[in-house]
């Protein structure tokens, strides 16, 4: 299987892009994530990922509402993550109908409960491996751990869960990728591997996918009308 889904941020109840992931830094703003996830759905997306910008930035879910309006309106695959920290709102969420969990500070900080949480849970729990220069973020991606993306993604080898890889270094400039370091992570564990950062042509998603990847997150360049949807969606299987 290979999924291409299509990012929908939110901050402060809308949908921005942000560059670097630099809460300051707005690149896009529309204004109702409805209008939004129903467009990318309308031209061909079968899974949407789902990012709490504010919740990342602040420790707790702040979208939650927005996010269970989107998945009671529209029957597609959902992943959703940011400043999901509490292991009983990620379990909320599964019970909720949310197709995989996203867990990043959490999965670094309490491990045995992230694992607990999968057994319960196979294939629903995605481990978000955030990079900035090679070592893990975490906090909405303001604190830098010492560890690599490898060396994460290899914690959770043992677990039904997929791995998220976001480079943090290309994000949100729609720059194109980075291949060394995506194929560096896709090669060095069993679990699926879902791409996200500076994505910008079909020929990147192709890579990717040949690659060995499970699939991409796509955000500013759909946004900034570099990529369309419905350009890549083919690609999918």
């Amino acid at each position: 299987m290979f999924r291409i889904l299509p990012a929908i941020d939110l901050k402060g109840g809308k949908v921005v892009r942000l560059r670097r992931g630099r809460e300051d830094e707005v690149t896009v703003m529309l204004d109702n994530p409805i209008d939004v996830a129903d467009n990318w759905i309308k031209r061909g997306a079968r899974a949407l990922h789902l990012i709490d910008l504010d919740g990342a930035f602040r420790g707790r879910l702040r979208h939650e509402d927005v996010i269970m309006d989107i998945k009671k309106r529209f029957k597609v695959e959902m992943q959703v993550g940011g400043g999901i920290r509490d292991i009983r709102i990620a379990r909320r969420l599964i019970k909720n109908g949310i197709d995989r969990v996203i867990l990043g500070t959490l999965a670094i900080r309490d491990v045995r409960s992230v694992k607990k949480l999968a057994e319960m849970y196979p294939n629903r729990i995605m481990i978000a491996v955030d990079s900035r220069r090679n070592r893990v973020a975490i906090e909405g991606w303001k604190s830098i751990t010492e560890f690599t993306p490898v060396e994460i993604a290899r914690i959770y080898e043992d677990c039904d869960v997929s791995i998220l890889y976001t480079n943090i270094d290309v994000e949100g400039l729609v720059s194109g990728v980075e291949l060394e370091r995506i194929e560096r992570i896709v090669r060095s564990v069993d679990l699926p591997v879902y791409v996200a950062g500076g994505i910008t042509s079909r020929r990147d998603v192709m890579n990717i996918k040949r690659i060995g990847a499970a699939g991409v997150v796509i955000g500013s360049a759909l946004y900034m009308n570099v990529l369309r949807l419905e350009d890549v969606i083919d690609l999918e299987e």
